[in-house]
């Protein structure tokens, strides 16, 4: 006798992860003997810089093997506290300090604690893939703000404002952005602050994860710090994976109002519990620590960041702006559209030309429908000069080969 298992109905609204889905289809072809180029994975290719390695290891000589406080060791909150300071100019205790085994479980859980059936969460376009999926999953729901390729994939004031209602409960804001990797500048963040002055129900959910990675002349700041009369209704989550290449350590944490953080203590509760002490250690070590190794990586990024944009620009039917931080370049392929490939296919839509691309030349790239922007794709330039090289000359003849 057979049984049937029937799933939730939050599970139905939910769609899987394409970054994630695009990763393992290039896996896939690559365990056949394809040869693919895969440039869909949102991690550095960097290995985690040796002192923090050690300091794990220490952890673990140490005994540090047990359960931990829920939202993390004293010492983490601690090197937590000073970097806020340090980086941002943002006072918190460590009461005001959550500690979460990966970003993810830290948004997840400030949307858990908050959303009640039917609240909305305003989030700009292009966005991260799971931002909506975890607010339908929370109860609530995702009010898409698009920002066009023309405004720079930057929300701007008006669309905030035209998109608040007395429902909603959240903005979400992601600087540099997956996955077009903009920056908001201090000035454009004040001028979204003028906006959420005016709606004082609204709280902000920042994702800073990649902070530390910017280019050029580009300033980082966060909202907090430039707006500090939204302090208390503002969520600073940041983390450790991108920039100290520990993406499976999973530890991301954030600053906060206290009452949201032991909501958020409280859900952990009957979850997760803590994050993996060793990872917390190891975060200890990577917050307190040297961070000279950022400069040589961060040149390395920006070089592999000029070499993808030089290729989009020589491929006909694309286009791209230049990113401020993270590790991605986001390419417009309107140009592309109505076309037909070498073999024959029709391209309709940005799946179709993503598909085709990793089926004639074997380069992995993530839809722009998986971020809320179409007609574009991703690319992720986290992997060597050389796969790049190689990636940019398929594309570009991937693309010279479409025909009207």
């Amino acid at each position: 006798m057979s049984t049937t298992i029937q799933t939730s109905d939050a599970l139905s609204r939910v769609k899987p992860s394409a970054t994630i889905a695009v990763t393992e289809k290039a896996r896939e072809l690559k365990a056949k003997g394809v040869d693919v180029i895969g440039l869909g994975a949102g991690e550095p290719d960097f290995d985690t810089p040796d002192h923090i390695k050690a300091a794990a290891i220490d952890a673990i000589t140490r005994g540090e093997t047990k359960y931990t406080a829920t939202d993390g060791i004293a010492e983490l909150k601690a090197a937590i506290v000073e970097k806020f300071k340090r980086d941002n100019g943002l006072t918190y205790t460590p009461a005001q300090i959550n500690v979460g085994p990966g970003g993810k479980p830290v948004i997840y859980n400030a949307l858990l604690a908050t959303l009640n059936p039917g609240d909305e969460v305003v989030i700009p376009a292009p966005y991260w893939v799971s931002y909506p999926e975890m607010v339908r999953m929370c109860g609530g729901e995702p009010v898409i703000a698009t920002a066009t390729f023309e405004e720079g994939f930057k929300l701007s004031p008006q669309k905030l404002d035209a998109a608040i209602t007395p429902r909603t409960r959240w903005l979400i804001l992601n600087s540099p952005s997956n996955p077009t990797g903009v920056g908001y500048t201090a000035d454009d963040l004040k001028a979204l602050a003028e906006v959420l002055r005016r709606h004082p129900h609204v709280m902000i959910m920042t994702d800073d994860m990649y902070e530390h990675l910017v280019y050029d002349d580009y300033k980082f700041a966060t909202i907090a710090q430039v707006a500090p009369d939204l302090y208390d209704r503002t969520l600073t989550m940041n983390g450790v994976s991108k920039a100290y290449s520990m993406t499976g350590w999973r530890i991301g944490y954030a600053g906060g109002p206290e009452k949201l953080i032991s909501a958020m203590r409280k859900v952990m509760t009957q979850t997760t519990s803590n994050p993996c002490s060793i990872s917390q250690w190891a975060a200890v070590a990577a917050l307190n620590g040297s961070h000279d190794f950022l400069v040589p990586r961060n040149e390395a990024f920006k070089r592999r960041r000029d070499l993808v944009l030089a290729d989009i620009a020589a491929a006909p039917g694309l286009s791209a702006p230049t990113p401020e931080g993270a590790f991605y370049v986001f390419a417009d392929c309107s140009g592309a559209m109505g076309k037909t490939t070498a073999k024959g296919q029709k391209i309709t839509n940005d799946l179709d030309f993503c598909g085709a691309l990793l089926e004639d030349e074997g380069v992995a790239v993530v839809p722009g429908v998986a971020f809320g922007a179409e007609p574009g794709f991703r690319i992720s330039y986290a992997t060597s000069d050389e796969a790049l090289i190689e990636a940019g000359k398929r594309i570009r003849r991937f693309c010279e080969g479409l025909t009207a």
